[in-house]
């Protein structure tokens, strides 16, 4: 399914709203039940409020009452694969496994895979 995700992913990044920063992101999910969400970075005059991808693809999905979150692929027009921020981290901390799969993608199309914990050990979750 990771092909699969990946076009998503960069597809889903052509219909971000990134007039002040130029810098589109793009962002599909897979449920556990097969369901996919595609998310784009929504940003804001006040930058504060600009929402990521990422967080975009999963709210869009646990809003339609998915939490059986899975996998997800991010995609940057970044040189390396494009790395979340802190708070998109965080968030898919708190809806998916630690062991759920996340592959970054390049503008040229590399990837890099990994685990959610990989991408924030010893996450805040982890101190309950």
């Amino acid at each position: 399914m990771s092909a699969d995700l990946v076009s998503l992913a960069i597809e889903a990044s052509k219909k971000a709203y990134v007039p002040y920063s130029h810098f589109p992101i793009g962002a599909a999910l897979l449920t556990k039940s097969g369901q996919i969400f595609q998310g784009c970075n929504i940003e804001n005059a006040s930058f504060g409020l600009t929402n990521c991808g990422e967080r975009t693809a999963i709210f869009k999905a646990v809003s339609e009452g998915h939490l059986d979150l899975e996998e997800i692929a991010i995609y940057g027009e970044t040189a390396n694969p494009i790395s979340p921020c802190g708070a998109c981290r965080q968030v898919m901390t708190e809806f998916f496994e630690p062991s759920a799969k996340v592959t970054l993608i390049a503008k040229d199309g590399r990837t890099v895979e990994m685990t959610v914990e990989d991408l924030l050990p010893y996450s805040f979750k982890e101190l309950e």
